[in-house]
């Protein structure tokens, strides 16, 4: 965060504390590194309570894993009695589809990830005429690293889902 920023932060902060209707506590939290940060969540011994103008000190929020139970009201139900079922046989037709979709999709970003490899040329790329400047040449070049990680996760991730296709 820029001094600048730090600065103009707090004032912010507190002509938008003032406009609004719903508030809640504000905390100052300063890290053992040094650095300031306003918040509504309450870290830890590193942070205290700001004493503002107007503020209302709502009720801590639930943060246990399940919501309390209620004697006598039944448990929801996770898919209503009304909704529409569907059988077996369409739903496999479905996940056949579905994986023929995401194949198709495998095929050509594997495709693809094998022209931008061919492309790289093993983090030696040709030199275009354009690129004159070596800085030009670099950034290419790490734009085409960046392209091929991504390729490569989404190749992952194609796979995982054909994985959990039923």
């Amino acid at each position: 965060m820029t001094t600048r920023f730090k600065r103009c932060a707090l004032p912010v902060l507190l002509a938008l504390l003032g406009c609004s209707a719903a508030q809640a506590q504000i905390y100052k939290c300063t890290t053992p590194n040094g650095s300031i940060e306003y918040t509504d969540i309450n870290r830890g011994s590193y942070c205290k309570a700001m004493d503002l103008p107007g503020t209302v000190v709502p009720a801590p929020p639930r943060r246990q894993g399940t919501p309390a139970r209620v004697p006598g009201v039944p448990a929801p139900v996770s898919t209503p009695g009304d909704f529409p079922r569907v059988d077996s046989a369409e739903q496999r037709a479905r996940d056949a589809d579905r994986r023929g979709i995401l194949e198709d999709e495998l095929r050509t970003e594997t495709q693809k990830l094998a022209e931008l490899r061919k492309e790289f040329n093993n983090g030696e790329p040709e030199r275009r005429g354009d690129e004159r400047n070596y800085a030009k040449y670099q950034e290419r070049v790490a734009g085409m690293r960046d392209n091929i990680s991504r390729s490569e996760k989404n190749v992952e991730a194609l796979k995982r889902e054909i994985a959990n296709i039923r």
